[in-house]
């Protein structure tokens, strides 16, 4: 169990802060805060078999698709993704959704979003590596899921 640092982490049109850790919790949960910004870049559809994430819109609208179903969620509505569940979110609205994730187990923890943030600012000139997103997406559980 990894100790959050709980800063404030900044990416292109989305900032997550954990506000749970797993030490927190003894490993039972962890739980952030995000801001997404209108059509921000969203990571693209993709599962976790470890943890169950629980989102709480708690303003604006966040647009959920979950195993092929469409589902929208605004202030005061929450939703659960199952393990195994492939997922996506996007806010398809002119004003800044924000929401409260926790995840049971606490695997889904604060280092994702750092490794995260690091790769998309430093994108200034092109498009991100997305090999090296990849790669932080294997090392934390959280595994893409292609088009069909």
């Amino acid at each position: 169990m990894a100790a959050a640092s709980k800063q404030l982490i900044r990416s292109p049109g989305i900032d997550v802060q954990f506000v749970i850790d797993a030490e927190d919790s003894g490993g039972s949960t962890t739980a952030f805060i995000a801001r997404l910004a209108p059509g921000a870049p969203t990571p693209p559809p993709h599962l976790h078999e470890a943890w169950d994430e629980t989102v709480f819109c708690t303003e604006g609208t966040v647009t959920y698709v979950i195993d092929g179903v469409k589902r929208e969620i605004s202030k005061g509505e929450a939703l659960c993704v199952k393990r195994g569940q492939t997922h996506k979110f996007d806010n398809l609205t002119d004003v800044d959704a924000w929401m409260l994730v926790v995840s049971c187990p606490g695997l889904f923890e604060e280092d994702y979003f750092l490794s995260i943030a690091e790769i998309l600012n430093a994108a200034t000139d092109g498009p991100p590596d997305f090999a090296a997103i990849m790669a932080v997406q294997a090392r934390h559980g959280v595994t893409p899921v292609p088009p069909t």
